[in-house]
């Protein structure tokens, strides 16, 4: 069998398991005899279009934990960037919208506009609930207590907790000055690692940042749990089929039930110490908020090695991302660093499809859109428009040179953590972690990609970053 046979069969399976899921994610759904009126309306088959061109190749390569075959394909067949040429085909065939899909089993709308999806992230969690119908089904696998999935006086509860231990507020976490040595500790592991091998690749960068992940969030006596990061793993596995795949009850509370030893250690220096210090009711039960720190975590990881990658292939960049290293000081402030994860984020989101649900009936200027109707916004539609943003496949790191919750309420949504009330509470714990990170591997060391190179003025549109390499000297 020929390896383009090979991938096309790979790539079959992938979106038959796209759809796959889609149906699953839909099961149970009673539908309510309301419907859009006045709203744009797609036609069949620009409805499978979409389905195709956007959707099937998203949840192929992975929603809630990627798969790297999948994530490989879609940078070879430029998946990423066709999808954003059929958002752009939608666009100028139906206007501003939002779009209503001819689905037999839901309601489901399609952002089109920027200052629409602005609104729908203003106007979250009332009306436009985070916790949709997809995210149940997915995140139910192994935290179905978290935050994301929950409403009224649950989250009422779990919101301001999750903020208060992720210390949201500010802008650096008030633990960030502790947490510097383990970020140099595990950088240095990093960098020995990628000597000894000849080079650092993913493995290499992975690992090292799971154990710095888990000494920051559950402390350093869960540095070499592999057990949890393999239960962890296994459970995201499952919920990237939400409801076609069974629940696994006794490995979540497996995984729960070790989350919760470490809570109760609450070792100090790290967040499950510094959540022993957070008054809370039962309703928050933080075991389970402790998993999606852990997941949204990968966006880092992800990022990151991203981020290399851009500043190998801009050496004016580089250099100034070394003058700022140079001027740290011992200051954990990295505001270029934190710029190139950022844009390392909005060239290639991590989190591509942005879910709400309606809970009550909106009106729109070209009608009204009926509750319990999913609204996805496509990230890389608004982060990606060539047609509308100069900056669209450039390096842009300018972009964030002010405080970036203030540039994301621009004109246009550049939404690398989402948006609005439900905006990740985590954010900027992230890209402390990641910038910090970044200036301890590049401090005295250069590092390259040595087996690809990227075209400066127009980056790919997908960036499989599991088989990046670089050399370190």
């Amino acid at each position: 069998m020929s390896k383009k046979h090979k991938d096309s069969l790979l790539f079959a399976a992938g979106v038959l398991g796209a759809f796959g899921a889609g149906l699953a994610v839909g099961r149970g759904i009673t539908r309510s005899g309301a419907t859009a009126t006045g709203l744009p309306r797609a036609s069949v088959l620009d409805t499978l279009a979409l389905g195709l061109d956007v959707f099937a190749p998203l949840v192929a390569q992975g929603v809630i934990i990627r798969r790297p075959p999948m994530v490989a394909l879609a940078e070879k067949l430029d998946l990423d960037r066709r999808a954003v040429e059929r958002m752009q085909k939608l666009r100028d065939k139906y206007g501003s919208g939002p779009l209503m899909l001819p689905l037999p089993i839901r309601k489901q709308a399609v952002v089109l506009d920027p200052e629409h999806a602005q609104r729908v992230l203003d106007a979250s969690p009332a009306p436009f609930s985070p916790a949709s119908t997809e995210k149940r089904g997915a995140l139910a696998h192994f935290e179905p207590k978290a935050v994301l999935l929950s409403e009224g006086g649950e989250r009422a509860e779990r919101r301001p907790f999750n903020e208060a231990v992720l210390d949201t507020a500010h802008p650096m976490h008030r633990m960030a000055a502790g947490f510097l040595p383990l970020i140099d500790e595990e950088a240095a592991r990093i960098l020995e690692a990628a000597r000894e091998k000849g080079e650092l690749d993913w493995e290499i960068w992975s690992q090292g940042w799971y154990r710095l992940i888990r000494r920051i969030v559950l402390g350093n006596g869960a540095a070499e749990d592999h057990e949890l990061q393999a239960l962890l793993q296994r459970l995201r596995g499952a919920a990237n089929w939400s409801g076609f795949h069974p629940k696994m009850p006794a490995k979540r509370a497996r995984f729960l039930a070790r989350i919760q030893t470490y809570l109760e250690r609450a070792e100090p220096g790290s967040l499950a110490g510094f959540m022993a210090q957070i008054p809370r009711s039962s309703t928050a039960a933080p075991e389970q908020q402790v998993p999606q720190w852990l997941f949204a975590y990968d966006a880092a990881v992800i990022a990151s090695f991203r981020a290399l990658a851009l500043l190998d292939t801009y050496p004016e960049q580089l250099q100034r991302a070394r003058d700022e290293i140079a001027q740290q000081a011992g200051t954990p402030q990295l505001p270029f660093l934190r710029a190139t994860v950022l844009e390392a984020l909005r060239l290639w989101p991590t989190t591509p499809m942005v879910l709400r649900q309606s809970r009550a009936e909106s009106t729109w200027e070209t009608g009204t859109m009926p509750p319990e109707t999913g609204v996805m916004i496509h990230a890389p539609f608004f982060h990606r428009d060539d047609t509308r943003l100069p900056y669209a496949d450039r390096f842009a790191p300018e972009l964030w040179s002010e405080d970036w919750e203030r540039a994301v309420k621009r004109d246009w949504p550049l939404i690398p953590f989402s948006d609005g009330p439900v905006i990740c509470p985590g954010r900027h714990l992230v890209l402390f972690t990641s910038s910090s990170l970044l200036a301890a591997v590049l401090k005295g060391h250069t590092v390259r990609l040595n087996n690809r190179q990227l075209d400066p003025n127009k980056l790919p549109g997908s960036l499989d970053n599991y088989h990046l390499r670089f050399t370190v000297s």
